[in-house]
């Protein structure tokens, strides 16, 4: 996992994103496909996600460590269960996010995730990142592995299970149907590309290709 050092850095680049560790997969490929070769991406590990309090500091951290190399930063994360802190710090930093609360939003858009929870509130949903690393962020985690008495205290209020694909792959959905039966959930089954994160990736990009010498505009 990629904790501060650039991903395929580009010699002078002209904006740093930075990501998300769930999001390095993604952020790469949207990058290469667009050549997009003045952004460097720094990615932190998406562990943080077990503890959001710290996620703030970390992102600070970066942004000023980083700020003196490069003409414009923008940040790929939500608020991330930071409750307004993250958007605290990128306001007195000067430094914009992508829009929404969390990745799920990012990629199946806020109508449709409102749908899926007026449909059923206790959904749990997966993307491509934690499907491919269930066993290690979720069980072990937990300690599920260990403990699997605790997965009623975990997960007895959910009913179903989402899967949001963000690049679909042969026996994804087989994967995530397993899952779900593994936690007795429904399933259900969602393609949604990279939604707004590739729009504002591409955002992002417009700004490196042009020198990044723009202002940012702040939005949450």
């Amino acid at each position: 996992m990629h904790t501060g050092a650039p991903i395929e850095a580009a010699d002078g680049a002209g904006v740093l994103v930075i990501a998300c560790g769930a999001l390095a997969r993604e952020i790469t490929a949207i990058r290469r496909t667009n050549g997009w070769r003045l952004m460097d991406v720094r990615c932190l590990p998406p562990e943080l996600h077990n503890r959001p309090e710290r996620i703030p500091a970390a992102v600070r951290g970066l942004i000023r460590s980083s700020r003196g190399r490069y003409r414009s930063i923008f940040v790929a994360y939500g608020d991330c269960g930071t409750g307004g802190l993250l958007d605290d710090v990128l306001r007195a930093e000067g430094v914009e996010r992508i829009p929404g609360a969390h990745c799920y939003e990012f990629y199946a858009t806020a109508a449709v995730l409102a749908n899926l929870a007026e449909e059923e509130p206790g959904t749990f949903y997966l993307t491509d990142f934690l499907l491919r690393h269930f066993e290690r962020l979720v069980i072990r985690g937990l300690a599920l592995d260990r403990h699997p008495e605790l997965f009623p205290s975990y997960f007895g209020n959910y009913r179903k299970l989402v899967y949001l694909a963000q690049s679909p792959t042969p026996g994804g959905e087989q994967e995530a149907r397993a899952i779900a039966s593994r936690m007795g959930l429904a399933f259900d089954y969602r393609v949604t590309g990279y939604g707004k994160l590739e729009t504002a990736m591409y955002a992002a990009g417009r700004r490196a290709d042009a020198g990044g010498v723009e202002p940012v505009e702040w939005h949450p």
